[in-house]
């Protein structure tokens, strides 16, 4: 379960597909720990803000702004505002939580004789992947930073790579491998 959101976006005056007299005001978050695509239902003097960090959890005093979690929902149910700012928040949420991506890749195993998780992320093919599994031999990496230095073949950021893995695992839920969402 999720303890935080991230707010995608933010309806004050509901959302516009819905009949008039069912609107309420809705925010649209995505969760700080599994990715969890949330519709969220604001406290009626709540202020919102874009990319903000909100309080989800079971403590309901200490959720100031959020009054219920309403439903989970697809990345395609996500207004076009919520689509575009999600590889944003996505990325700060690798950035501050560096220890836990690192992790990944000093980690990431086989997944079939042919197939290794680390093939799986956008960009990385078996010469990269070979240069990691031969640096991380050597010494587990640190920090992004000295994932880069080490192994030059990684082309963009590991921030940019891991936040368009993870939003491929959004967007297509019927992949095959999960590496960080659960499947529903």
């Amino acid at each position: 379960m999720e303890d935080y959101a991230y707010i995608l976006d933010y309806l004050p005056q509901g959302h516009p597909d819905r009949k008039t007299f069912r609107r309420e005001p809705i925010a649209y978050g995505l969760g700080d720990y599994e990715f969890k695509l949330l519709e969220l239902t604001p406290h009626d003097n709540a202020i919102l803000n874009i990319g903000e960090k909100a309080y989800i959890g079971k403590d309901l005093e200490q959720r100031d702004k959020i009054l219920h979690v309403k439903r989970r929902v697809n990345y395609i149910d996500l207004t076009a505002a919520a689509q575009a700012e999600l590889p944003y928040v996505v990325e700060e949420i690798i950035t501050k939580e560096m220890e836990r991506f690192i992790r990944f890749f000093n980690d990431a195993q086989a997944i079939t004789t042919r197939l290794h998780m680390l093939e799986l992320l956008p960009g990385l093919g078996k010469k990269t992947m070979w240069n990691i599994l031969e640096e991380r031999k050597i010494r587990p990496f640190d920090s992004f930073e000295d994932l880069c230095d080490r192994v030059s073949t990684i082309h963009h950021p590991p921030e940019k790579i891991l936040a368009k893995r993870i939003i491929q695992e959004m967007e297509d839920t019927h992949q095959k491998y999960h590496l960080f969402l659960k499947r529903s």
